[in-house]
């Protein structure tokens, strides 16, 4: 069963219109050498050479989340300097170092989340085993990345929706796309996502893709949606006490 996400888009201008240029291919290796020259050249503008970025999941797939390499001896300030110049990349979303140690400081806003969940979904599918709410193998993959693409949208509430085509009994197409979107929050939650930001529905056959007959396998999707951005509360742990 083949799942094809439909996810709107919304991102900053200058951003918009470089992916928007390069949506053709935005999953693809022509793009990810692109970012991986561009940051290259970034990096050494900022002094540090020995620090490079790859941008290839473990798995081998071209990625826009970049991993950072090399400059352990660097200090802290030279680190965050370089994964800066990394993120203000055009076309470049999150970026983290390999070993852990550090982010870039410049974040994305909370909505590019869902344009970059849609770029990563636009070649590739969430796939599921045949009529079940298992993932397959494949598609955990792509949901670590899914993840990654989500984590700077912490504190947003991000909808997870599961659709079918209208073959099967209205009441089975319900309960398996519910499955299905349960399924895909529940591996997120697994990969660090709090289980607080997301939320997860099933509408059966009911919202077709437009254009599509009811009947088309195409509407079997997940769908995402950042449907509001409320700030973080701070914790009493997170809050200084009074002196």
């Amino acid at each position: 069963m083949e799942l094809h996400p439909a996810l709107s888009i919304a991102a900053g201008a200058a951003g918009a219109a470089l992916l928007g240029a390069l949506s053709g291919w935005v999953s693809g290796p022509a793009l990810a050498d692109h970012l991986a020259q561009a940051s290259a050249q970034a990096v050494v503008a900022t002094g540090t050479p020995q620090i490079s970025a790859s941008f290839r999941t473990d798995g081998g797939w071209p990625t826009r989340h970049p991993t950072l390499a090399g400059g352990e001896g660097l200090a802290d300030p030279l680190r965050l300097r370089a994964a800066s110049a990394v993120r203000a990349v055009p076309g470049v979303a999150s970026v983290m170092w390999a070993d852990g140690s550090a982010r870039a400081a410049a974040a994305p806003p909370p909505i590019d989340c869902q344009a970059d969940v849609n770029a990563l979904l636009k070649t590739r599918t969430i796939r599921f085993e045949a009529a079940s709410s298992q993932l397959d193998m494949v598609s955990r993959t792509l949901i670590d990345e899914v993840a990654n693409a989500l984590r700077p949208c912490a504190g947003s509430v991000i909808s997870i929706i599961g659709h079918t085509d209208d073959s099967g009994a209205e009441a089975d197409n319900l309960a398996l796309s519910a499955a299905r979107a349960e399924a895909v929050r529940q591996a997120l939650i697994a990969r660090g996502i709090a289980g607080s930001d997301l939320r997860s529905s099933g509408v059966g056959a009911r919202a077709p893709v437009q254009g599509l007959k009811p009947e088309d396998p195409a509407n079997r999707r997940i769908e995402f949606a950042v449907v509001s951005t409320r700030p973080i509360v701070p914790t009493p742990i997170d809050t200084p006490a009074a002196r």
